[in-house]
């Protein structure tokens, strides 16, 4: 660790200081091209009002040494060679950029790589009218002058490297033993608590990875107890079906062998045939209310808006005669345009079981009360009401309260199951509220956005699925 933070920060700082000589080279570079500009300016205007016989190569090379060794060239007004200090060719400089900016201005500049020396020069020439002189210097490239600071570099580089292994050998201690402190203490288990303040999202971190592994243990143990459960339940349902399945059986079996061995005869024939179809239509029942309910979790059908109120006025309307039966008061307040994001048939089979069991488990000249608003369905009765104990198990499958209804009318405890499973699937909140002797209420609450969706005009599905 040590190792790859001092190489980081030699690469950083490193990075920095050959930037910093470049940029500082240029900024030399650019310097010394404008002072050279300025010195050239003045030499050259110290050979002003000359004879133009007097411009000879002799005359440039002693004006060069007067100079400090400037080059020092001599051209007509039209840029045509007269002398030069040095040993260059006598060819016309009026195609060159300083000769052609003299002759427009006056004055020109310009840095290039001469072709007669071989070396780059800043070049400046000075228009007198019946002559012009220009005078060159040689000067260092930028490169050059970059590669002049590499020796300088190459040593700040050095102390670099030594001062970022020193740095990283006192802050990583510094750092480090903290950190390490915070670890001895997270694997006692311990909750951790940062000597300073910029240790602490990593002491929030340590906290919360321990809090999730003391939660993840828990976990495995409570699955582990799921699991002792889950066969359980797996054999009270298996007991459950086969109790619910051997009564209308037994009861086929029974009238079926007295029929086919002729013990019965005439109207007690006819009811022996009752009874069976009757224990039939029963056995078939539970068979689909199995299936429907094993299908509940498997059903890749979409959802869409369906009209709720639509629903529970159906629903009412659908149940008025056992209403009547029972001599139940009926207590509604549906509000109007309640939609709910689901399947019709899902929103049908829930209304339609609270209800029901809310009639079922009533007392005769009771009342059954029902409410439905855009953010919950409520079903309450004044029935015979649920025990303590027994709130927690009424949405277990083949669970009943009242064990004398268990079949009737449809009813094998299955109902508050597919309940449970339809809101769970929908994000429903689902609860009940009951007193022994004195009632029951079922409350489902409806998140806000529980209708997002297209709606179908009946609130049925309309080609959807």
């Amino acid at each position: 660790m040590k190792t790859r933070i001092t190489l980081i920060g030699f690469i950083v700082t490193a990075i920095a200081l050959i930037l910093c000589s470049v940029v500082s080279a240029e900024i030399y570079y650019a310097n010394s091209i404008d002072h050279s500009k300025e010195y050239l300016r003045v030499y050259a205007g110290t050979l002003g009002d000359l004879a133009p016989e007097t411009l000879t190569n002799e005359f440039a090379r002693s004006a060069s040494e007067r100079l400090g060794g400037a080059r020092v060239t001599f051209l007509t007004a039209d840029g045509a060679y007269l002398s030069d200090s040095g040993d260059g060719n006598d060819s016309s400089r009026a195609d060159r950029p300083e000769v052609i900016a003299a002759m427009r201005d006056g004055e020109g500049y310009d840095v290039r790589s001469s072709a007669t020396v071989g070396t780059e020069l800043v070049y400046y020439c000075k228009n007198f009218g019946s002559y012009m002189v220009r005078v060159a210097l040689p000067k260092s490239s930028q490169w050059a002058v970059f590669l002049q600071s590499v020796p300088s570099v190459t040593a700040f580089l050095a102390l670099d490297l030594a001062l970022c292994a020193l740095f990283t050998y006192l802050a990583t201690g510094y750092v480090l033993r903290p950190m390490e402190r915070l670890i001895r203490e997270a694997a006692a288990g311990k909750r951790v608590a940062p000597e300073s303040p910029e240790l602490q999202p990593i002491a929030d971190l340590i906290n919360r990875m321990n809090e999730d592994a003391d939660a993840r243990m828990k976990e495995i143990d409570e699955e582990k107890e799921l699991v002792v459960k889950a066969q359980q339940s797996k054999n009270e349902f298996v007991s459950n079906i086969t109790h619910e399945m051997n009564t209308p059986l037994t009861s086929i079996k029974g009238f079926a062998e007295l029929l086919s061995a002729g013990a019965l005869d005439g109207e007690r024939a006819q009811k022996a045939a009752q009874t069976i179809a009757a224990q039939s239509e029963r056995l078939t029942n539970l068979v689909a209310c199995i299936i429907n309910y094993n299908e509940i979790d498997n059903d890749d059908l979409p959802s869409y808006e369906v009209n709720a109120s639509k629903i529970a006025r159906e629903t009412l309307e659908t149940l008025a005669p056992a209403i009547d039966e029972r001599k139940l008061i009926l207590l509604s307040e549906i509000e109007d345009d309640v939609t709910l994001y689901s399947r019709y048939e899902r929103v049908t089979e829930t209304f339609g079981n609270l209800i029901r069991n809310a009639i079922r488990y009533n007392r005769e000249g009771g009342s059954v009360s029902v409410l439905l608003t855009k953010t919950e369905f409520c079903v309450s009765d004044t029935g015979i009401g649920i025990a303590e104990e027994n709130l927690e198990r009424i949405f277990d499958r083949f669970f009943t309260v009242d064990k004398s209804h268990g079949g009737k009318n449809g009813g094998f405890g299955l109902g508050l199951a597919v309940v449970k499973k339809i809101c769970k699937k929908a994000g429903w909140a689902l609860s009940v509220q009951s007193k022994l002797g004195q009632g029951t209420t079922f409350r489902i609450r409806f998140p806000e956005n529980a209708s997002n969706a297209p709606k179908a005009e009946d609130g049925r599905p309309t080609g959807i699925g």
